[in-house]
């Protein structure tokens, strides 16, 4: 796989060069408080495999291990490491990728977390942009 992506405000570019270890959508309540989101994907890679291209994403410890890596003037998270439980990995927010189309996630994980009413989303009325006012 061969990707680029980046935060929103285009301060941190990443590429990728390499092929995932794995891809999944997240539902642990760590992934959804950090990411204000109901589910995060993760794009994991071998650290070999991803190079920071623009900027210097700061650094938070999420946990005595984990660490999460994402843009100090927009906000976005762009990555997570822990050197313990994955060591050599790097996971990348797969919604990051410029192209999130290329990499679709085949699992999710952590569903022992997922807040009740995502189990249902899939069923939910779907509009192309906003549902009609009124």
């Amino acid at each position: 796989m061969k990707a680029t992506g980046g935060c929103h405000c285009g301060a941190i570019r990443y590429e990728i060069e390499g092929d995932p270890v794995a891809h999944a959508l997240c539902h642990c309540g760590d992934c959804r408080k950090h990411a204000g989101a109901p589910v995060v994907g993760w794009l994991l890679l071998s650290e070999a495999a991803m190079r920071v291209t623009k900027g210097a994403p700061t650094e938070y410890a999420s946990s005595e291990n984990g660490r999460r890596y994402f843009c100090g003037a927009c906000g976005t998270g762009v990555f997570y490491r822990n050197a313990v439980t994955l060591a050599g990995i790097v996971d990348v927010q797969s919604a990051t990728l410029d192209d999130p189309d290329a990499a679709p996630a085949p699992a999710h994980i952590q569903t022992a977390e997922r807040i009740s009413w995502m189990k249902g989303a899939d069923a939910l009325p779907a509009f192309d942009r906003y549902p009609p006012i009124g």
